[in-house]
């Protein structure tokens, strides 16, 4: 493993943007990620698997929940300082962030925001200390895009609900302690469940054979006749902006994350660039390598500057789910762009494992298609600026 050498870019000064407490939560989950990420990550990706000694390091970096209230266990921080801690994990690994992100934005802030007070001191506290890991049951075999298509659903049966359905693609699923579940009541209205591990008829089977976020835990939560307490129903919001509230949270934090793999391959083929000699020079010295560095800190830059926005509104409550799922695009597929000229910048090498760039890119395959594919997201700014919904 080579050492980590990393140096963020900030052509724009955005440091002086930050407050001392921003560079702080910052600078911390960076050297985090350097001592305990860096070093066993591309182990882990090779050998597909998710290490989970690095569970408690998360929590203890504030991880989980940090915009949760310190009441609950959450480090009780602002909607920046989540972005900039998502930055430095996804420069890590884009599966560590999506555990940080499905933890954090998919089960502990619908619990917290739709849960009642009995449920949010039963479940935060032990999300928050990394005790408990979470996930987030929305897309069915048959529907990803269109979630309120889902066939997932329940029935009162007096003392408790009957459960029955399957979700699939979700992290952190095979080892998950509880499942926020979307499913339809009789009605056919959508409602948030919280189903415990140990329930009978609830199982996790694994998903193999994945190329993407290969160091990052997939499977299914399936349900069989599985019976709910009727005090595991999150009570105060319904309806399929209940979920989409849930995914507005991870998508932000998707959207500073990205960066974080962009600022590493380009670090990356910068140090390469310099290093790397043909024709008697260092490689960064010919016009078309300097091109594709020149335009990867561009778009960095401009990416960092619109998230740094898209914080400060989301700390005021006025992000839209049109700015967020901008940004979502906008930046997963700058950092998509910016894996493939890296990976070109490194020739052969880029391939390896010996540099994360390959590994990165495998990544962002997965990134632009979840919580919202770029197209979906494309058509949600399409909507926003006409009024015209173009996939319904």
């Amino acid at each position: 493993m080579r050492p980590d050498l990393f140096e963020a870019p900030d052509y724009y000064l955005l440091d002086e943007l930050l407050t001392e407490e921003h560079k702080l939560v910052r600078d911390a989950t960076r050297d985090w990620v350097k001592r305990d990420v860096s070093p066993i990550i591309e182990d882990y990706a090779q050998k597909a698997e998710f290490p989970t000694q690095i569970v408690q390091g998360l929590a203890e970096i504030g991880a989980f929940g940090p915009y949760i209230p310190t009441e609950y266990g959450g480090a009780g921080l602002d909607q920046i300082s989540y972005g900039l801690m998502m930055q430095e994990i996804e420069r890590g690994d884009s599966g560590v962030r999506s555990t940080c992100s499905v933890q954090s934005s998919l089960v502990m802030y619908p619990i917290y925001a739709y849960g009642n007070e009995e449920q949010r001191q039963k479940y935060l506290p032990k999300l928050a200390s990394g005790e408990w890991l979470g996930s987030f049951g929305l897309t069915e075999p048959n529907f990803g895009s269109n979630p309120g298509g889902m066939v997932t659903n329940f029935k009162d049966m007096g003392d408790h609900y009957l459960l029955n359905g399957a979700k699939m693609w979700i992290s952190n699923a095979p080892f998950c302690h509880v499942a926020v579940v979307w499913a339809k009541n009789e009605e056919g209205r959508i409602h948030g469940l919280i189903v415990e591990r140990g329930m009978e008829g609830f199982t996790t089977p694994e998903t193999h054979n994945k190329w993407s976020l290969r160091a990052s835990s997939t499977g299914e939560l399936v349900f069989d006749n599985v019976k709910v307490p009727k005090e595991n129903l999150l009570p105060n919001k319904s309806g399929l902006g209940a979920p989409l509230g849930c995914l507005d949270s991870a998508r932000y934090g998707i959207a500073w994350g990205a960066i974080g793999a962009a600022m590493d391959c380009y670090d990356t083929a910068l140090r390469y660039s310099k290093e790397r000699v043909q024709f008697d020079k260092p490689i960064g010295g010919f016009q078309l390598q300097q091109k594709k560095l020149a335009e990867m800190i561009t778009e960095i830059t401009k990416a960092q500057l619109l998230t740094f926005r898209l914080g400060q509104l989301k700390n005021e409550g006025r992000a839209t789910t049109a700015q967020i799922s901008m940004a979502k695009r906008n930046n997963v597929d700058m950092a998509l762009t910016i894996a493939r000229d890296a990976r070109q910048m490194l020739g052969g090498m880029g391939i390896t494992g010996d540099y994360p760039i390959m590994r990165h890119m495998m990544n962002l395959e997965s990134v632009v298609t979840y919580e919202g594919t770029h197209d979906i997201h494309l058509l949600i700014t399409g909507m926003d600026v006409t009024g015209i919904p173009a996939f319904k």
